[in-house]
Formats: structure tokens, C-alpha cells, sequence
């Protein structure tokens, strides 16, 4: 519920708001009738005796024309304002001090006016700061509050009074107030520390300047201390003195002083956004060269996380032997004069690597005229040798951010997956992978129908405060967009080279294309599958398309990103090269399903369908709680692709191809929803694999044989095809396995702390980024969700080595959990 506005009576009955857009031009919203009392909205406002002065007022304090507001607690309804003085006295006053009333009116206005549009400047940013907005918080009226009350009316400030600290809590959590006052006189209403803890407890009050009124010391008491103030969440400590100028100087005081910086503060929050999803590596030292912050791209790029950097001074750091000796002398004397410098360095990489790098060091000037910082801004140079260093290079950086406390990521249930070589059955490995075939067929045998998903923690629904961005644009100036697949930079070329085997590394495709293997990935599979030529589009508009797609997934996801979207490309891709799979499936299931793939997570969130539900977004309403971002990711991705026809890939086939090719679509994306996982996988089971065990065993079953003649076939085959390349993580080597684990482990730590700071249902509490055992999660996600359903793809399929990373990487798992280790791998193996 909202605060009430602050309501100003006229003598000629017109009411004011002084919440209104306009501060300094109240808007006439309705009259009422002079008389005892008119209710407005709630509020009772007291009309006949409105224009007098608030009890308490200091003798010397300006008399104004201007009547008394009503005021409401926020939230409140209906209590009327306190009696005012006799009408006879008040008009007494005002007739004897009309003309200076008139001159404080004007000077009040002019206030408001400047108010509105104060511009503040940080660096080469211009902003403007609303009107402040002052929360008093006192339990009952009082000359004080009256003073700020009357002060907050003089400089221009919008107000709201809580008379309880529930009230207050509410009412803040609504308008984000600049400035709290809470009385901290009295005891017996309310605890002010109390609810200035509780006040600060809250996000929004990182920015919130927070003043305790006290009593007057008496002459025979000791001056107090302010540190309990202080430790309480107070900023400052206010004596008790009810004259409106002297809570006029304070707010002012408070306003040109904490308010205006931390509205700065507040205002680079977004230059940090900026750099955190900058594609560069960026580093800021203090002038003597110690660390002071790095952006993620920067972490990737050197193999470090960030609490490894800061604090530490760049000499401590290894230097790579392939700089010429007096480099480092030569960029210092040129930074040290506040001149730029820019060209081409080695840099060593917490592996030990060396990479080459474009830098461009800007010296930044601040107090005094003396340098304060150096802003390093990196980039990779894209050579051969460079890309041989970013095969490993990525490989490690998995590594090495594993080793980061269980802070650091989970891998889980749905979506997930990742591109790797493919694999060749090993001599070694035949013989266990044969005995493993039996025993699954045995468990497929056993599996019953229609299993519904109950596990706490691995159930799909989700919600929040969720933006749906139909529109974005991302401009990636620094890497030229390829017009067809023979375009591609050598050094992309060369990884895509291997993009057949199962062991392809997505993530060193992730490196080199700057976040964007998406587009990439897509060119290369597509025209591969002949995805143009059935289209009858060109590759013009298959790369436009793809743009568009990749633009729409949030870089800024740990997992659901674009690079998860090419990972299941191109597992998709992967399983369509299976002779039993290329047999069963025509082009245009083949078609269907690279799309699908592609464009199956678009625009996700970050967050999972209960997060959404429990939060009540708007998706969540949209689609009835049910398959929701699963039914907005299609619904978006036709959107998307329809709405301009430079990226309309199915502008031209004809209409009946059109629906049919849609229907599949639709069909496999709703799929990946989780909360029909094992309907799906026990359909394929009774369908599919039953029928074709019997025939292999040949048996005298009067099943139907599997085959593309058979439309319903085809549909359960192309569901679990893209159910398991998206969760065919557990599948991919140890390495990239690990990868994927983290990033999803820190995708639903940050969804469980957002839920905390929301007072949301926490949908899986296991994901408590202070308690999560990694290895434990993984091995219940595997055991629950994987072990059955690729034991049934793989009898269809035959993917032998996928079932042994399977084994593998379990393994791995369970040994953590055996040795009580909760994160991503032993201290000892980082």
C-alpha cells in the first residue's frame, strides 16, 4: 500500500499536493466545503481552521497565509488532523503579519522551482535530482515534527509522516525517501535504533540519510557519545529544537551535503553496470599501481577472479618474459607525465601463459591536479599463436574460478550444455559401456508413466520483477560481423573447424568472439545442414536473424547466455549426425529443431519460472503460471524474426511449411519445460525404446517399429533430442562439465539471494550460496534427472562416450562428497 499525499488547504478551499510531478505548480484536484471537516480520499481535512499556524511554533518562527496540510500515516485511513488553535486567534496572527506572509510564499515557490531542477554534474554526466522526499517518523505530533514539517514545506521537499514503525518501513519501501528523521526521545512509543535497523536492512536504504532527534542534555549530564547512533544506521544526530529555521539549516545542511553525494554515488552505479558488461578487459589502479577494480571481461581474459587482484600492486603480479626489456620503463615514464599510452603487450595469465594484448593506459586526474588513477583498457589480439594460448586459456580459467569458496557456481537440472570433440569409443571403455547397456534397458523396462517432478529445489516455476526487452540492440563495433561463413576470422575459422566433435570447447568460442559465438556457431551448423536452401533464404538474412536472436539472450546471465544457446545448437547438431536419429527425422524436423535450439532460452531472465510466479511478474500472469518462459521464449523468437523482413528467415516458404515447420518448433522448445520431465522421457521409453528392444531381442511384440513414417514417432524423438542437449553437461568432459556447473550454481545463488532480499519463497534452498555442497547437488541432479533419460537416448541413439564422461563425471562428484569438499573441485587440484 502507498503513502497518502501530502494535502495543503487554501484559504479558498483548493487542495494542493504536494507530491504532484510539478512541485512548484500545485495542481487543483477538487474543493471542499468549509465547514468542521471534509473528507478527502481517506484523509480528514480541516477546513475551517486551515489556515492555522501548527501548534509549538517557535515565537519566532515566519507566520504564512499558506493553511495547514492534513496528514495521514502512509497506509492509514481516515484520522483527522489535530485541533487547530481558535479561528479567532490564528486569523489574528495572520491579519497582523500578512504582507511578510506574503513575501515567505513567494520565497517558498521559488524554492520549489529551484528544487525541481537542480542539475548536479559527475564528471561528464549531467543529472537532474528530483525534489527530496523526507520520511518523519514520529509516533505522536509535536511542536518538533511541526518544525520539520514546516521546514520540508519551505525548502520545497515532498513529506510523509509514519506515526509506527510498520507504517514506516512501508511507506519507505514505497517512495525511497532521501532523508529519514526519527524521533529518538522518547522510548515508550517505539524504538528508534530498532527501526533505523530495520529501515537499513533494506536495499533501497543504501542511499538514505537517516537523522535522530534527541533531548536536550541538561546542564548537570555529560555530553553522550554518537557511536550508538551510528552503529545503529544513523548518519546524524539532531538536538531537539523545534524553531522551523534551525530544521530548515539541518535539511539543507543534509541535502548540499550527504544527499547530493550519495546521489552521485548512486549515478555511477550505472558507469559500473557499463563496465561490468563491457566486452574489453578493463583495469583501475591508484597512481602508485595498486588494483582497485576489474570487470568481469578482465577475469576471463587473465584467469583470475577479482578477490585475487584487489588490493594488490601490479609489480606482485608474474610478468611475461616475451616483452622487450625496457617496455614496462617506457609505458611508466609516458602514463607518469599524464599522457596515454597505447600499443601491443605480453601479459601472463594465472596459468602461466602468455597472451598478447592491445592496451590503451589512460592516466586520470583528480584532487589537486595530481593523477589518482590509471584506467587499462585490454583487448586480445587475434592471432594464431593467441587462439593455441585461448584453447587452454579457457580450460584453465574454469579452473581457477572453481577455486573460489562454493560461493562461486552449481551445476544443475535444466539447460545446460556444451560442445565438445567427438568422441571415439575407447578399446579400454567398450566393454563396461556394453555391460552398462543391459542393466539400463532392464530400468527402462521398469520405469512407470506419467512421474510428476516433486523434488524441492529442482521444479520449474520462477518470478520477480522480470523486464521483457523486445527490443534490443547490441553494437559490437570491435569485432567485424562476418556477411556469410566464409567471412569469419581466421582465428574464429580455425576453432569452428572442429565444431563436429563432440569435444568442441565452446567456451574458447565464447572467448574469441567476444561473448557472441551464437552467431558464429549458427552460420557454420546451418549452412551445414543445408538450413538456407530449405528456407530459401540467404545467408544475409540467416546472419541478421541470428544477430537479432543473440542480441535478446542476457550476456549478463552466468548460464542462460548465448553461449548456453550455442552449446545446445550444437549438441542438437551432434545428435542429428546419429544414424538411427538421421534416419528417423526428415529435413524439416532437422530444420525445426537446429531453430529450436537456437532460440530456446531467449530473453531468459536468470530466473526460474517459480521465481517469476511467486513474484507475480507480468510473464507469470500472461501465460497463467504455466510453462512460462518456455512459452515466452517462442512467442518472442517468432516476434523477433517476423517483425522485420532483413531478418525473416521464413519469409519465403510457402504457408502450409510454415505452420508445420512452427508447430515443431513450439513443440520442442515447450519441451525443455522441466515439470513434464519424466512424461516425455517415459513416453520415448514406451514408444520408442520398448518396440525396439523387442525387436532387437526378437521377440514376438506386435509393437510398431520406429521409423519416419511415423509422425508421433518423430515428435517424442525430436523432444528428447533437445531435452538432452539441454541438460548434456553431465555428459561433456570433466573440464567443461565443471564450467557449466559453476555458472549454474551461481545463477541460482544469486536467484536465492535476490528471493532472501525480496521476502520470496525460496524455491531451492539448497542453493544457499553459504551452505550448497556442490558435488551433492550435481550427484542428485544426475540421479534424478539424467541417469534414466540419456540411458534411454543412448539406446537409441548409441553415444558410448558420452556415457562414459557420464560415469566419469559422476565419479568426480561423488569423491568430492566422500571427502565432505563442497565446491567444484579439491583445493588441492586448483
Amino acid at each position: 500500500m502507498g503513502c497518502a499525499p501530502s494535502i495543503h488547504v487554501s484559504q479558498s478551499g483548493v487542495i494542493y499536493c504536494r507530491d504532484a510531478d510539478e512541485a512548484g505548480s500545485p495542481h487543483r484536484t477538487s474543493r471542499v466545503a468549509r465547514g468542521p471537516a471534509a473528507p478527502l480520499h481517506g484523509l480528514l481535512v480541516q477546513t475551517d481552521a486551515a489556515d492555522a499556524a501548527p501548534p509549538g511554533r517557535a515565537p519566532g518562527a515566519p507566520r504564512t497565509a499558506r493553511v495547514r496540510r492534513a496528514r495521514a500515516e502512509p497506509g492509514g485511513g481516515g484520522g483527522a488532523a489535530p485541533a487547530a488553535p481558535a479561528a479567532t486567534t490564528c486569523r489574528g496572527r495572520r491579519r497582523h503579519c500578512c504582507s511578510s506572509a506574503e513575501a515567505e510564499t513567494q520565497t517558498s515557490c521559488a524554492s520549489v522551482q529551484q528544487v525541481s531542477s537542480a542539475e548536479v554534474r559527475i564528471g561528464p554526466m549531467r543529472l537532474t535530482q528530483d525534489p527530496i522526499q523526507v520520511l518523519l517518523i514520529f509516533a505522536k505530533e509535536d511542536s518538533q515534527s511541526d518544525g520539520f514539517w514546516w521546514a520540508c514545506d519551505r525548502a520545497g521537499y515532498r513529506c510523509n509522516i509514519a506515526r509506527t514503525p510498520e507504517s514506516a518501513l512501508e511507506c519507505f519501501l514505497d517512495k525511497h525517501h532521501e532523508i529519514i528523521v526519527i524521533d529518538h526521545r522518547q522510548t515508550q512509543n517505539f524504538d528508534a535504533e530498532a527501526v533505523c535497523r530495520s529501515i537499513r536492512a533494506t536495499n533501497p536504504s543504501e542511499h538514505t540519510v537517516i537523522l535522530a532527534v534527541v533531548s536536550q542534555a541538561s546542564g548537570d549530564r555529560e555530553e553522550t557519545s554518537v557511536l550508538p547512533l551510528l552503529h545503529a544506521g544513523f548518519n546524524r544526530r539532531f538536538m531537539e529544537n523545534s524553531s522551523i529555521i534551525a530544521c530548515y539549516n539541518e535539511l539543507i545542511q543534509i541535502e548540499h551535503g550527504e544527499v547530493r553525494s550519495q546521489f552521485k554515488l548512486r549515478a555511477c552505479n550505472s558507469v559500473f553496470t557499463a563496465l561490468d558488461h563491457c566486452h574489453e578487459a578493463i583495469e583501475i589502479t591508484s597512481d602508485d599501481h595498486v588494483i582497485q577494480y576489474v570487470n568481469p571481461a578482465f577475469e576471463r581474459m587473465m584467469g583470475y577472479h577479482k578477490g585475487e587482484l584487489l588490493g594488490k600492486e601490479l609489480a606482485e603480479l608474474p610478468k611475461s618474459d616475451k616483452n622487450r626489456a625496457d617496455l614496462l620503463d617506457t609505458i611508466n615514464t609516458c602514463i607518469k607525465k599524464g599522457k596515454e599510452w597505447q600499443g601491443v603487450y605480453y601479459a601472463r595469465r594465472k596459468s602461466g601463459d602468455s597472451i598478447q594484448q592491445h592496451v590503451k593506459i589512460t592516466p586520470v586526474i583528480g584532487q589537486g591536479g595530481k593523477i589518482r588513477h590509471f584506467v587499462s583498457l585490454k583487448k586480445l589480439c587475434c592471432t594464431t599463436d593467441n587462439n593455441k594460448q585461448l584453447h587452454k586459456v579457457h580450460r584453465d580459467s574454469a579452473d581457477n574460478s572453481q577455486t573460489e569458496s562454493h560461493s562461486f557456481r552449481y551445476k544443475n537440472r535444466r539447460k545446460e550444455s556444451i560442445d565438445v570433440k567427438s568422441i571415439s569409443s575407447r578399446g579400454s571403455d567398450a566393454p563396461s559401456l556394453q555391460n552398462r547397456r543391459y542393466p539400463s534397458m532392464a530400468r527402462i523396462h521398469s520405469m512407470t508413466i506419467e512421474a510428476p517432478i516433486t523434488k524441492d529445489g529442482l521444479r520449474r516455476l520462477s518470478g520477480n520483477e522480470y523486464v521483457f526487452t523486445k527490443n534490443v540492440h547490441q553494437s559490437h563495433s570491435h569485432l567485424a560481423m562476418p556477411i556469410t561463413i566464409n567471412d569469419v576470422p581466421p582465428c574464429i575459422a580455425q576453432l569452428l573447424d572442429n565444431e563436429e566433435s563432440w569435444e568442441f570447447n565452446i567456451f574458447e568460442l565464447e572467448a574469441v568472439t567476444h561473448k557472441r559465438p551464437l552467431v558464429y556457431l549458427g552460420l557454420k551448423v546451418f549452412s551445414r545442414f543445408g538450413v538456407c536452401e530449405f528456407l530459401h533464404c540467404s545467408e544475409t538474412t540467416l546472419r541478421a536473424w541470428l544477430q537479432v536472436i543473440e542480441a535478446n539472450y542476457h550476456s549478463s546471465n552466468a548460464y542462460h547466455n548465448s553461449t548456453h544457446a550455442a552449446d545446445v545448437l550444437h549438441a542438437t547438431a551432434f545428435f542429428l549426425g546419429k544414424e538411427r536419429v538421421k534416419g528417423s527425422l526428415d529435413q524439416l524436423d532437422e530444420v525445426a529443431a537446429l531453430i529450436a535450439a537456437t532460440v530456446h532460452d531467449v530473453d531468459h531472465p536468470g530466473r526460474t519460472n517459480s521465481f517469476l510466479c511467486n513474484a507475480g511478474s507480468e510473464l507469470a500472469v500472461l501465460y497463467n503460471d504455466t510453462a512460462v518462459l518456455e512459452s515466452h521464449h517462442t512467442a518472442l523468437a517468432f516476434q523477433l524474426t517476423v517483425k522485420d523482413s532483413k531478418c525473416n528467415i521464413f519469409k519465403n516458404i510457402d504457408r502450409n511449411h510454415y505452420r508445420t515447420l512452427r508447430q515443431a518448433i513450439i513443440d520442442m522448445v515447450l519441451a525443455t519445460e522441466m515439470t513434464k520431465h519424466f512424461e516425455h522421457v517415459n513416453k520415448f521409453v514406451n514408444s520408442i525404446n520398448k518396440p525396439m528392444a523387442a525387436e532387437i531381442e526378437g521377440s514376438d511384440c506386435e509393437c510398431n517399429p520406429t521409423g519416419k513414417n511415423f509422425p508421433e514417432n518423430q515428435i517424442l524423438i525430436k523432444r528428447m533430442m533437445i531435452k538432452c542437449a539441454d541438460v548434456a553437461n553431465p555428459c561433456r568432459p570433466l573440464d567443461l562439465c565443471i564450467e557449466w556447473a559453476g555458472r549454474i550454481s551461481e545463477e541460482y545463488f544469486a536467484q536465492t539471494d535476490e528471493e532472501k532480499r525480496q521476502g520470496l519463497p525460496v524455491v531451492m534452498p539448497v542453493f544457499d550460496r553459504n551452505t550448497c555442497s556442490i558435488p551433492k547437488s550435481q550427484i542428485s541432479f544426475i540421479d534424478y534427472f539424467i541417469t534414466d533419460m540419456f540411458d534411454a537416448w543412448d539406446a537409441f541413439a548409441h553415444l558410448p562416450a558420452l556415457m562414459q564422461h557420464l560415469a566419469d563425471n559422476y565419479k568426480h562428484w561423488k569423491t568430492l562428497d566422500d571427502l565432505k569438499c563442497k565446491s567444484l573441485r579439491l583445493p588441492s587440484d586448483s
